[in-house]
């Protein structure tokens, strides 16, 4: 039985950055993470610009997840992906989690990382629309030059929406927004920016059919239904942001179901200690009094948790881990740093 020190639940900032903190409080470590790559949710707008992180200068969401992957790597956790916690459960001692390929993985502490659950796209339910997802209709979007010089309609009205129609201006030939409610309910200052370079927005609208190009390999033309009234818009891309189905499958053992507020949430006592001794929680899932919800604060619970793991197993530990400036696992990686910046 390999068992290990701590086991994360989940591979998004809270998980990536608990991994590496672990790693530097010399704790085995494993990330268990349901999707086929690391990086969680951020992997959905990919194509966004973060400005709110402290000391990071305005970078992609995707170099910026990359960055944390190659952080969360400094220290060599195991990495298992297109793996789904069913059940967690603790036997002699030792915390059992049951993924549902059916394998077992042990570990002496437990960190939830899971953010919000998995989430998966709400998709068009127009029949025969999934042959074009591979191809023009697109749920998220992973490059902007794909788009560049294309007419691009975005159906949805909320702040995913909005911002990728905003990000897309100055890419594609022509943006077009429909929307099935009355109004947006994105942010004012994204809305006023589509309304200052004119672009179609259409309210009281939806899709109802979609028509291919003749050899049927492209979507050609959206026929939207407004208030009653059929219109057909030309396009060469259609990106569908209806928001997301969340699953929260994840289960406890009731012996060591921690505590939860809205059914969902655990609940800290402190430290991002759950209610059960050995599990612990950071991130999105995590709820406490003042909470930060930002990738910031992100951070902080993933070292209050690790801390804490750390204490839980070894009682006499330092109650942190030492400060990197002073901390001689970066000894070597600092020296190779610095030969490399004055080569």
């Amino acid at each position: 039985m390999n068992i290990y020190d701590v086991t994360i639940i989940g591979g998004g900032p809270a998980g990536l950055y608990s991994a590496f903190y672990s790693g530097l409080r010399d704790l085995k470590t494993k990330i268990i993470e349901f999707q086929p790559k690391l990086g969680g949710k951020i992997n959905i707008f990919s194509e966004k610009m973060l400005w709110d992180v402290g000391g990071q200068p305005p970078i992609l969401a995707g170099d910026f997840v990359e960055n944390l992957k190659q952080q969360a790597m400094t220290f060599d956790p195991t990495i298992c992906l297109n793996s789904k916690v069913h059940e967690i459960r603790k036997e002699n001692g030792v915390f059992v989690i049951e993924t549902t390929d059916g394998k077992y993985h042990y570990s002496k502490t437990v960190i939830i990382a899971t953010g919000g659950g998995i989430f998966s796209p709400i998709k068009l339910e127009i029949e025969g629309a999934e042959k074009y997802e591979m191809k023009n209709l697109h749920y998220t979007i992973k490059g902007l030059e794909r788009f560049a010089g294309h007419e691009v309609l975005i159906s949805g009205g909320g702040n995913g929406a909005i911002d990728w129609a905003v990000e897309l201006l100055h890419v594609a030939k022509k943006v077009t927004v429909i929307y099935r409610k009355e109004e947006l309910t994105a942010h004012e200052a994204q809305i006023k920016k589509l309304r200052e370079y004119n672009v179609d927005i259409l309210l009281n609208a939806e899709i109802t059919s979609l028509l291919s190009n003749e050899d049927k390999s492209k979507i050609e033309t959206a026929v939207i239904k407004q208030n009653g009234q059929i219109l057909s818009i030309n396009v060469d891309d259609i990106v569908i942001s209806h928001g997301y189905n969340r699953e929260v499958s994840l289960h406890f053992a009731p012996e060591i179901e921690p505590e939860k507020k809205d059914n969902y949430c655990l609940v800290s006592t402190g430290q991002c200690k759950t209610t059960v001794p050995g599990i612990f929680a950071a991130g999105d899932i995590v709820t406490y009094n003042d909470k930060v919800g930002l990738i910031l604060g992100t951070f902080q619970d993933a070292v209050l948790a690790v801390n804490s793991a750390k204490l839980y197993m070894e009682p006499e530990a330092n109650e942190y881990g030492m400060v990197s400036s002073h901390n001689d696992k970066f000894k070597e990686k600092n020296q190779q740093i610095l030969e490399r910046k004055f080569a």
